[in-house]
């Protein structure tokens, strides 16, 4: 196939996927096995592909239900936690659920027992706050047997967190995906870039004119509360990215395999520049300054 030609069909997917799949979904409770949280389920099907979703900070799992749907209806069993939603949460006890959250929907059956997870077609993802905890699950995963090691982790905006994120992506040896907005260089909240250097096997993608905070659904009041908005335009490029990114690792569809390589034009992205200096703390507090 001509290079050409190869763009054209990986736009023409990126297309489809920015839209709903073609799956009715089911939605469920995960307080049914003892976790708050919410899960999202195809209308029906056995052996399915699933995934764990972290939420961001001072946002609960609820500001994801459009993502979490949209994964659904694309043939992705979606959960998550609803957990750690404090001002002081830990990093640790969400990734900690977030394995929990993976463990119930690949051993039980779901919806009216027409639904079954397949335990070796396993991912964790998570936004911001919750990107980080789902690095921090898949270290923790890591050592288990291959029946419950996730194949793939999506770091999506991930913010910096305590202990650092980077430190168990140093081991990982699992397929990552790390999304980060064009202004990150300078932001003192998000650690993507370092991220991505640190974690080998990882996809780094920076998402044209996107809100890193802007994932997040349905914040109406945001601004009074001096807290980001929602961006409709990065919700729509994030989910086709994500969705892409699972269907090829957890399906094997290699019709998707662009959206998990590196060098690989995908619409809404940009190349990070490979001969851009290393940011310091201190250039990111000067740009804030400014």
């Amino acid at each position: 196939m001509g290079y050409g030609r190869g763009v054209a069909r990986t736009r023409k997917l990126f297309a489809a996927l920015t839209r709903r799949g073609p799956n009715k979904v089911l939605r469920g409770d995960l307080a049914f096995a003892g976790i708050p949280g919410v899960v999202y389920t195809p209308e029906s099907g056995f052996n399915l592909p699933g995934v764990a979703f972290g939420h961001d900070w001072l946002t609960d799992a609820g500001h994801y239900e459009g993502t979490l749907e949209h994964l659904a209806s694309w043939g992705i069993v979606a959960a998550a936690p609803d957990t750690e939603r404090g001002l002081a949460p830990s990093v640790l006890n969400l990734a900690y659920d977030l394995g929990t959250t993976l463990d119930i929907v690949a051993g039980v059956r779901l919806g009216p027992g027409q639904i079954s997870v397949h335990p070796t077609k396993l991912a964790l993802a998570g936004h911001g706050f919750g990107a980080s905890a789902a690095v921090f699950a898949a270290a923790g995963l890591s050592g288990t047997g291959p029946g419950m090691r996730p194949k793939a982790v999506a770091a999506l905006f991930p913010a910096v967190t305590k202990p650092p994120s980077q430190q168990p992506a140093a081991a990982l040896k699992v397929a990552g995906l790390v999304l980060a907005a064009p202004d990150d260089a300078q932001s003192l909240r998000t650690d993507a870039l370092e991220l991505a250097q640190a974690w080998d096997g990882a996809v780094l993608k920076v998402v044209s004119k996107a809100k890193a905070a802007g994932l997040a659904e349905k914040r109406r009041f945001s601004r009074v509360l001096g807290l980001p908005g929602s961006s409709s335009g990065t919700q729509k490029t994030v989910r086709a990215l994500l969705t892409g990114f699972l269907l090829f690792h957890l399906t094997g569809d290699k019709a998707y395999k662009e959206f998990a390589e590196a060098d690989a034009v995908l619409p809404k992205t940009e190349q990070p520049d490979p001969e851009a200096p290393p940011v310091t703390p201190e250039d990111r507090i000067v740009a804030l300054l400014r």
